[in-house]
């Protein structure tokens, strides 16, 4: 057996997969973000401890005395301050805050070339511009980092007393020389830090450390190894076989991602793609990414009294393109492709007639239509997509596939246990770390459960909406 744990924004999701590479078992435990201030967003570190401690410890016991390695993944570029008795400073600000846009252009005013070292446009997302923020707003305690740490990082340091990371998840800090694979110092410079600060770096696929024995009798494990893993998207990417040039997948979880796995380093930061290392040797990959996907969901279920099945199945009785009503997804800003930490969501063209089915209906398509503005910026890069595997929590409604297939023009084919997402690659990544296994043998894409195409009818009358979908953006933003 070989366990995968993912550290996501709203939970931690423990996966034990067998030798056959099938999942055998899997478990979540649920976390709470804090928004104290506008454009904020920050978790405590050890909530994610004790996550991972309660989804692991609820996996069947039996499979558990199994475990031959372990794989971490998690969401990506959350700023962990640690001091000098390696405890968190502050809580973690995470990928989806927005406060450090003035240090965003600050940082490239200040050092012209971090787009041709780094390959991606500086967000307030990333990990750099946070510290740049905290250096200026929380000077004394700036003076107190010792160590900084991504999210499943921190829970790797409290699993095996180890301070290391994957490229895959580093690559999304902005400190990281990502063509070369290897801290910039330059990078780092610019926001006062050195490589003192930084945790050492691996391949996925390498063994970081071994698990403490505390943690190993309290799980009936032995003191197994502990592989780097990946990000998120990177290890969601492992876990379905996107591993060679071109194979892509769309990712339906908190947030939105179109991925495309490279076999070098393709940069296009005027388009606010992402250009990552992958967290396999000799890979790279790029990324649109949207702030909210699933996360919309969640949403309109709490603002029109329903669940997210409940949502779903009114989205769907009520159909695609059936009103006026356009929802902008934009909760927490957008990436890709504008780069904005300030704008956020709206519903338009609500009146008398405006019912929850057709504001269900709406999210669903608006989601859909800022993952073709995500495509276009993909496309304007040079990349080609024909078919995207889908995964993350979203991959289960058919319905909305059948929207997004056919709004964005290609082919979606749902895998088995594609809903599973990052902790699947993660648990591959320490399958291939412990035995030494080529990747392309452990790394295979799952069988397609069913694919959707673009539907040329429904297709059509989405168009429209789409296309009042890209006017409402610059007016939104103005006011």
């Amino acid at each position: 057996m070989f366990l995968g744990i993912d550290i996501g924004t709203s939970g931690v999701k423990a996966v034990l997969i067998g030798e056959d590479g099938g999942v055998a078992a899997q478990a979540t435990a649920p976390l709470a973000v804090s928004r104290p201030h506008p454009l904020w967003s920050e978790q405590v570190p050890d909530d994610w401890c004790t996550a991972t401690d309660a989804a692991v410890s609820t996996l069947p016991v039996a499979l558990r005395h199994k475990v031959r390695g372990i794989g971490l993944a998690g969401q990506m570029h959350g700023a962990t301050l640690l001091g000098m008795d390696d405890r968190p400073l502050r809580p973690a600000i995470l990928w989806n805050d927005g406060r450090a846009f003035a240090e965003c252009a600050e940082m490239e005013t200040a050092l012209p070339a971090s787009r041709a070292i780094s390959g991606n446009i500086a967000m307030p997302g990333f990990t750099a511009p946070k510290l740049a923020w905290v250096r200026r707003h929380e000077p004394a305690l700036f003076e107190q980092i010792r160590t900084v740490l991504l999210p499943k990082d921190y829970v790797r340091l409290w699993l095996s007393g180890d301070k290391a990371s994957d490229l895959s998840d580093s690559a999304g800090t902005l400190w990281l020389d990502v063509e070369r694979r290897d801290w910039s110092d330059e990078l780092l410079g610019n926001t006062g830090l050195t490589r003192d600060a930084m945790p050492r770096l691996f391949e996925g696929t390498e063994v970081t450390g071994q698990l403490r024995a505390e943690i190993a009798a309290r799980w009936g494990m032995e003191r197994v190894p502990v592989a780097a893993g990946g990000g998120d998207n990177a290890a969601g990417a492992a876990g379905v076989g996107v591993v060679r040039d071109g194979d892509a997948l769309l990712s339906l979880g908190t947030s939105g991602v179109i991925f495309v796995a490279g076999d070098r380093f393709r940069p296009n930061p005027a388009g606010a793609v992402h250009a990552f290392c992958h967290c396999l040797p000799g890979l790279w990959h790029q990324m649109s990414v949207h702030l909210s996907a699933a996360s919309c969901l969640d949403w309109a279920a709490q603002a029109t009294g329903m669940d997210v099945p409940a949502l779903l199945a009114t989205a769907e009785a009520e159909g695609a393109a059936s009103g006026p009503e356009l929802f902008l997804p934009y909760l927490s800003g957008e990436r890709t492709p504008h780069n904005d930490p300030h704008v956020r969501a709206a519903l338009l063209g609500l009146s008398n007639e405006t019912t929850p089915g057709r504001i269900a209906a709406a999210v669903l398509e608006g989601v859909a239509f800022a993952h073709a503005d995500g495509l276009a910026a993909l496309r304007a890069a040079g990349t080609e997509i024909e078919a995207l595997s889908v995964i993350g929590g979203g991959s289960r409604s058919r319905h909305w596939g059948r929207i997004i297939a056919s709004v964005l023009g290609v082919r979606l084919d749902y895998l088995d246990g594609g809903e599973v997402g990052p902790a699947l690659g993660a648990a591959r990544l320490a399958e291939v770390a412990v035995t030494g296994v080529d990747p392309a043998q452990v790394c295979i894409r799952p069988p397609v459960r069913e694919s959707i195409t673009s539907d040329p009818d429904l297709a059509a009358r989405l168009a429209p909406g789409l296309e009042k979908f890209r006017a409402a953006y610059p007016a939104l933003k103005n006011i």
